[in-house]
């Protein structure tokens, strides 16, 4: 019931602004985003490799408005790569890019725009030796966000591409992508939908089972993108039976959820990767995150009252 509520907060100026200026609200916020700055995501970079976690970085940023605020971020993702690598972090980390950031949705030439800045990002983690994921967003882009990854894979094959299981056609993308080399990841969705292209409910997880299975039983590489921990004991089952080896596979969690969780797994052996946030626009993304599941919108308000 709260969802669709959150999800109307993550798009509203007004209550940004409450939230930012709110003196309860920012250091909840820093649990879950590393920080405003460059210098922050690779702090947070080295604490969790210390931990034996690697990392995908994002700066956030979408919804650009002009080609100059492209610029700044490709810019931003440029820089944060040479950072990784000069600091001895780039096998461990590698960057996440929401194709609205870098100018998808610009008129004209917006998807031109958004593949050059995209290009630009990969020949950037390609000369420090790491990799890109290119992050899903609503049903609307899914067609263009895909073709984007599909050109880019022609230069850089390693390019990731992110599937939304909440959407019905995702068994079917699933299938089409989980061929060998291909780096796939599966999360639920974190966007408001219509039931029309969307599971609701209790179908979204039968629908990331499905999908799952798909992908561990083709040829690529799965990154598991869940919290939920019967969809990490599916995934651990069919590594099992489809006899994964612990470099063909990884499970993804957000910076700040379950971290005793995230250590448990690769304690076990499992390969983890930690998604971190860090720039000046968290708002939306701090909204989504809370949305996404109850649990997380619990932890949220327990953070306000613990310092733990």
């Amino acid at each position: 019931m709260l969802r669709q509520p959150l999800l109307a907060a993550a798009r509203s100026p007004r209550l940004r602004s409450v939230a930012e200026k709110s003196r309860l609200t920012r250091p909840v916020v820093n649990r879950f985003v590393a920080g405003a700055t460059e210098a922050d995501a690779l702090r947070a970079t080295a604490e969790l490799a210390a931990a034996g976690l690697s990392t995908t970085l994002d700066f956030l940023g979408e919804d650009t408005t002009s080609a100059e605020q492209a610029e700044h971020t490709v810019q931003a993702y440029e820089s944060v790569l040479a950072g990784l690598a000069e600091a001895g972090h780039a096998a461990r980390a590698e960057v996440s890019v929401k194709l609205s950031a870098i100018g998808q949705a610009l008129p004209g030439d917006g998807e031109r725009i958004a593949l050059e800045g995209a290009r630009r990002i990969c020949q950037a983690a390609a000369n420090v030796g790491t990799t890109v994921t290119i992050d899903m967003e609503d049903h609307t882009t899914t067609d263009s966000t895909l073709d984007i990854v599909v050109k880019l894979r022609q230069d850089f094959p390693w390019v990731g591409a992110v599937l939304q299981a909440y959407l019905r056609r995702t068994e079917a993308d699933c299938r089409e992508l989980a061929t060998a080399g291909s780096r796939i990841r599966l999360c639920k969705g974190a966007y408001a939908e219509p039931e029309s292209v969307a599971f609701q409910g209790e179908e979204v997880e039968d629908s990331y089972r499905r999908c799952l299975g798909v992908l561990f039983g083709g040829k690529g590489y799965p990154m598991v993108a869940s919290h939920d921990p019967a969809m990490i004991a599916a995934a651990r089952s069919l590594i099992v039976q489809n006899k994964r080896t612990p470099d063909s596979y990884e499970f993804q969690m957000l910076y700040g959820i379950r971290p005793e969780e995230q250590r448990v797994l690769a304690a076990a052996g499992h390969r983890v990767r930690v998604y971190v946030p860090y720039g000046d626009e968290w708002y939306g993304y701090f909204m989504r995150r809370l949305a996404e599941r109850p649990a997380n919108l619990t932890f949220f308000l327990r953070s306000l009252t613990s310092k733990k």
